[in-house]
């Protein structure tokens, strides 16, 4: 057995500010699982994560084809949803190079450099200065 490799599934790693998430897509019917529970329970009922990490395959008429399976750490719950979204482009891409193009012009293989501006000695936030009082 050492040396044979049997790939059935498709692997992309997602990342959204501090959130990294590693996605496998397999074939079959469409049922998402997150750190071992289904999307709606690991998500909550906020409906826009729903809509997010279901995009890329939605954009590229997917969505009932794989099982995606995901192990997600770090980060809040919205940058959590934002690098399953961009594991999934990714992961789509290994599955089949055609969509490259479309995934691409949606924006959703770049990586979001957005993140948490750090905090300024002599300010309160990372851009808020203390009260200024002439006299």
């Amino acid at each position: 057995m050492a040396g044979t490799l049997n790939k059935n599934y498709f692997f992309g790693t997602g990342r959204r500010k501090t959130a990294v998430a590693r996605v496998r897509l397999t074939p079959g019917t469409g049922t998402f699982i997150v750190n071992g529970k289904t999307a709606t329970d690991y998500f909550g009922g906020r409906q826009l994560n729903q809509i997010v990490i279901e995009q890329a395959l939605r954009l590229v008429n997917r969505l009932g084809q794989y099982n995606v399976s995901v192990k997600v750490v770090g980060g809040g719950v919205s940058g959590q949803a934002g690098a399953v979204r961009h594991g999934i482009s990714r992961a789509l891409i290994q599955a089949d190079e055609t969509l490259r193009p479309v995934l691409k012009k949606n924006g959703l293989l770049t990586r979001d450099a957005r993140a948490k501006e750090r905090k300024k000695p002599g300010l309160k936030r990372a851009r808020k200065a203390p009260q200024y009082t002439k006299r």
